[in-house]
């Protein structure tokens, strides 16, 4: 089992005679996603790599029944192509592109939780169930089906992880990029509940970093709820001088110490999460726990 996405997602890929869209259409199509549609306005009618192309969203979904979207576009058109899929009636979104303005991200934000529907990133790789199905732009090849749910604010840190975990012969059941921006549609404390109910997933990777207060709200949330699974919390960012953005727009400690690095570790470390210092800790705690059989 995995969870958003799976073998039977029916993705449309929102701009996808773009260039981005077009390429990791070719790359998800080969991993084995059907994607069914592509949206471009006013490209109604084409084709992409033999995939139908419709001018919105709402004529994709009633053609070919889709039930999730992923999105390449550049961030100022991000917020047009969320709510015309939140308009639509999809509960899976996806957006990719970084540095959406974080006043479009709020918008977004607050209507898909009023529609009840599951955005994630922005500046986000997307999701992936490894052996099933992917959405985004990730290198699949690096992944391997198995166990290990993985959710994680940085891109390369998760790739960096999941490359060594898979060459140590564990594999994971879902990766998901929460994404680096300010305003993520999905934080972690919203998909820890999928990973713990997961039967498929025996253990959770969280990849963190400086900035905001997610780490912390998935501290709590372990702290009041009786979670069996083991849960490993990387942050990264010890290093960041304060009031200075590192990297990602959410990556930045605040003045007084909020944000930090330290700060979040303590918290995650009292929720009984094991915290490692870097990727290859993570692989070491995954091996220990391996040898132990809880893995």
């Amino acid at each position: 089992m995995s969870i958003i996405i799976d073998q039977n997602t029916k993705l449309i890929v929102q701009g996808i005679t773009g260039r981005e869209g077009t390429f990791h259409t070719e790359q998800m199509l080969a991993y084995g996603t059907k994607v069914v549609a592509g949206v471009t306005p006013g490209k109604g009618g084409q084709t992409v790599l033999g995939v139908p192309v419709f001018n919105t969203v709402r004529e994709a979904m009633e053609a070919t029944d889709a039930n999730a979207s992923v999105i390449f576009v550049p961030a100022k058109f991000t917020k047009a192509s969320v709510l015309e899929a939140l308009d639509a009636g999809l509960k899976t979104i996806l957006t990719i592109a970084e540095h959406v303005p974080v006043h479009d991200m709020m918008e977004c934000y607050r209507l898909a939780r009023l529609k009840g529907a599951r955005l994630f990133g922005p500046n986000s790789f997307g999701i992936i169930s490894p052996g099933k199905s992917k959405a985004g732009f990730m290198a699949h090849r690096i992944f391997s089906p198995g166990s290990v749910g993985v959710m994680s604010r940085s891109a390369t840190n998760c790739y960096e992880t999941v490359f060594m975990l898979s060459n140590n012969g564990i594999g994971q059941s879902t990766c998901i990029g929460v994404g680096g921006d300010m305003i993520p549609g999905s934080t972690f404390v919203d998909l820890l509940p999928d990973f713990i109910a997961d039967p498929e997933t025996s253990a959770v990777i969280l990849i963190g970093e400086i900035g905001g207060n997610e780490e912390e709200l998935a501290a709590e949330y372990l702290k009041t709820h009786s979670v069996a699974k083991p849960v490993i919390a990387l942050i990264a960012g010890k290093n960041a001088p304060k009031g200075r953005s590192m990297g990602h727009a959410g990556a930045i400690v605040s003045a007084d110490g909020t944000g930090s690095a330290a700060s979040k570790e303590k918290a995650l470390r009292e929720a009984g999460v094991y915290i490692a210092e870097n990727t290859q800790h993570i692989v070491d705690i995954c091996l220990k726990l391996k040898e132990e059989g809880r893995l």
